[in-house]
């Protein structure tokens, strides 16, 4: 019998991401992700469960979402399921972890409700140290949208060369 082991989630990360290298020099993130069901019982009460999810990338998406993401953002990613086992150096016994191996992910709108793509404000953003025209063009974009102008700007298109995963 084969087996499938596939998983997409949705939901906004519990940490910032924390970025390492293992010792061939690929890097690896590694974050958490929460994800909220709401619902109403029998009785009509609005209820509500959030399920803690350990997530890890590795190469270039690893630095991709090292950079672009933060806690409270909203992440889709698709992946598979990693089962981990080990033994407690404080002797407390056997312990385990179930984690998303991420192969695929999606950037999704910040948390407040701002400018699509998420971008973080201007000020809280790194200065590149190239910046391109397409760059550019995206922080005019955020500026204007905290500024008060429109709330939804269009999506920056980007060609193949510029897209950094």
């Amino acid at each position: 019998m084969s087996s499938y082991n596939r998983v997409i989630q949705m939901g906004n990360l519990t940490r910032d991401p924390q970025l390492k290298y293992l010792p061939n020099n690929t890097p690896v993130v590694e974050f958490g992700l929460a994800t909220n069901r709401k619902w109403k019982d029998s009785n009509g009460q609005d209820r509500e469960d959030v399920c803690f999810v350990e997530c890890a990338a590795f190469g270039k998406q690893a630095e991709v979402i090292n950079q672009y993401c933060q806690k409270g953002r909203p992440l889709l990613v698709e992946g598979r399921l990693k089962y981990d086992q080990w033994e407690d150096k404080q002797g407390g016994g056997k312990r385990s972890k179930l984690s998303v191996v991420v192969e695929n992910f999606q950037l999704l709108g910040d948390r407040a409700g701002g400018q699509a793509g998420g971008a973080a404000p201007a000020s809280a953003q790194p200065a590149p140290s190239a910046p391109s025209a397409k760059a550019n063009a995206v922080e005019r974009q955020a500026a204007q949208a905290q500024a008060g102008g429109d709330p939804f700007p269009q999506e920056p298109q980007f060609t193949e060369e510029e897209i950094p995963f």
